[in-house]
């Protein structure tokens, strides 16, 4: 079969597409781009905001259009929503397969079902606790690779869908993890992040011996591990700042393999807005909790999380977040208007705040945000950074293209060198400019193969 995927959301939903792609490839099937004919388009969703939702379904209404008579599987996290389920099974009558996050490994069983027995498949059922191990991964690069170290989430933050489809905490054991790495150590990949919807909450619901493993302790035997292997950058993602521990701080310190870059979502400036997303914090916690991170680590790039338009919030409120922004000067934000998703206990807050009022906040963050952004990157002009090459530029095909370990985008000019040579390789690359979100600049200087 020719099979198309399309992946919409976090890193986790592009692990697991990566994982579905080897599971049918090694069965012999062919991956063709999603624009182009084919026997089954698979998309994976994304429901964390209304945005993504509408996205999912206009992906689904292409896939028909493309080819009117492939498969079309639908699975990610809008498939573990009952009443997105019906509403797929009744309005999508071309969707003829419907799984969720829990049961990837049963795809080419539900493929067979759709295309042998003619039968539409809906299968959502799930073990909590389980964790599936062995599954192959068909990675997108040779050079970079994502590695779970755990699934699900028990914050239950208010506005947050995630637990729900999601499920519990479940954390892969540490061998597993470890020799994961291992293979890719061994196959010459240069940077791995590890994922998690909160990576600090690694390793609290494993049974003895392990039960006492902490994300630090965890992240530290990475390091050990990989010393002196073809790995040279580790990086982690999402870290919840209501158990951020001074151990992992100090980790990362210790060990040059930990990337000098990490994402931390406040959400909010407002500790009682906070409070209301049940996130367990203070914006006095947060600010100390910053201020110890880049003490320790002074040239840290920090990246956040934003939500605009909470329930409840104040105008007063909002600007608490703005203040927050101006003060800890975040490297990048990713903000977000408040979107209600159904089951949350935010949802049915009657407080809702006025459309007209969000988006007027919402363009001043991003106009704060923006600027400081920019300035950021400005400063990083007329200095050398190692940048691991990861091919052309897409906006610009003259321009290599890769990050910086603070995870800074930088297109880049490099004489003489091709393209295929370089990727996967570390260049000192001089910045001679700045934009909002990338810099640019010129390769000095190549590692030797």
């Amino acid at each position: 079969m020719k099979v198309a995927f399309y992946t919409l959301g976090c890193k986790v939903n592009q692990y697991e597409t990566q994982a579905l792609e080897q599971i049918l490839t090694s069965r012999g099937h062919a991956l063709v781009p999603f624009h182009a004919p084919a026997d089954a388009y698979i998309i994976n969703t994304c429901t964390v905001t209304a945005v993504s939702d509408k996205k999912s379904r206009q992906v689904i209404r292409r896939a028909r259009k493309a080819s009117p008579d492939a498969i079309i599987a639908v699975c990610g996290c809008m498939t573990e929503q009952p009443h997105v389920v019906e509403e797929i099974k009744r309005k999508y009558q071309n969707v003829d397969i419907i799984f969720g996050t829990h049961n990837l490994h049963r795809l080419p069983e539900f493929l067979y079902s759709a295309l042998i027995d003619g039968r539409r498949v809906c299968e959502l059922s799930h073990t909590e606790g389980e964790v599936a191990e062995g599954l192959p991964v068909k990675r997108a690069s040779n050079w970079k690779a994502w590695v779970t170290i755990m699934y699900g989430c028990n914050n239950f933050c208010t506005y947050c869908i995630v637990p729900y489809v999601r499920g519990r905490e479940r954390s892969r054991r540490r061998n597993d993890i470890l020799q994961e790495i291992d293979a890719l150590a061994a196959g010459g990949v240069r940077e791995i992040t590890l994922l998690g919807q909160n990576v600090n909450s690694y390793g609290k619901d494993l049974d003895e011996p392990e039960r006492h493993e902490s994300f630090a302790a965890l992240l530290s035997a990475v390091c050990e591990r990989t010393a002196g292997s073809s790995l040279r950058r580790i990086r982690f993602m999402t870290s919840h700042p209501k158990d951020l521990s001074e151990e992992l701080i100090e980790v990362m310190a210790k060990y040059p393999s930990v990337c000098n870059q990490l994402h931390l979502p406040v959400q909010s400036g407002s500790t009682e807005i906070l409070r209301r997303m049940n996130r367990r914090y203070t914006r006095e916690q947060y600010i100390s909790l910053v201020e110890k991170i880049r003490s320790r680590i002074p040239e840290i790039t920090l990246s956040t999380d934003l939500i605009t338009g909470f329930p409840g919030e104040t105008e007063e409120d909002f600007r608490e977040t703005l203040e927050l922004v101006r003060m800890l000067r975040f490297d990048m934000a990713y903000t977000f208007i408040y979107s209600p998703r159904v089951g949350t206990p935010a949802a049915a807050d009657p407080d809702q705040v006025a459309e007209e009022l969000v988006k007027d906040r919402f363009g001043r963050l991003l106009e704060l945000q923006n600027t400081i952004s920019r300035e950021k990157n400005e400063a990083c002009t007329g200095k050398t950074f190692e940048v691991l090459c990861e091919g052309v530029s897409r906006t610009n095909p003259a321009r290599l293209t890769g990050r910086t370990e603070g995870n800074k985008i930088v297109n880049f000019t490099a004489d003489g060198v091709c393209a295929a040579d370089a990727e996967g390789k570390f260049a000192k690359v001089y910045i001679d400019a700045a934009q909002t979100w990338s810099l640019e600049g010129r390769a000095l200087e190549w590692e030797e193969s």
